[in-house]
């Protein structure tokens, strides 16, 4: 599946939620979620860029797949 485009990070917040993962701290424009070992750093922006996406869905330890039912 391709990366979309046209999410933003306040949309990727609420899937990492719906998945279970848990709020912890907010630094500047990053919010970090944790869920057992994975701690992914999601940037509060308008359009998250595919690279940035990619990265995310690597430090949460979940696929795209797994993340596009709960936006």
């Amino acid at each position: 599946m391709k990366l979309p485009r046209d999410l933003s990070g306040e949309a990727i917040c609420r899937a990492l939620m719906r998945l279970g993962f848990e709020f912890r701290r907010q630094t500047g424009s990053h919010r970090h979620y944790v869920k057992g070992p994975h701690h992914p750093c999601i940037p509060m922006h308008r359009e998250i860029r595919p690279k940035t996406l990619q990265s995310i869905l690597k430090q949460a330890g979940i696929t795209l797949d797994e993340l596009m039912p709960n936006i």
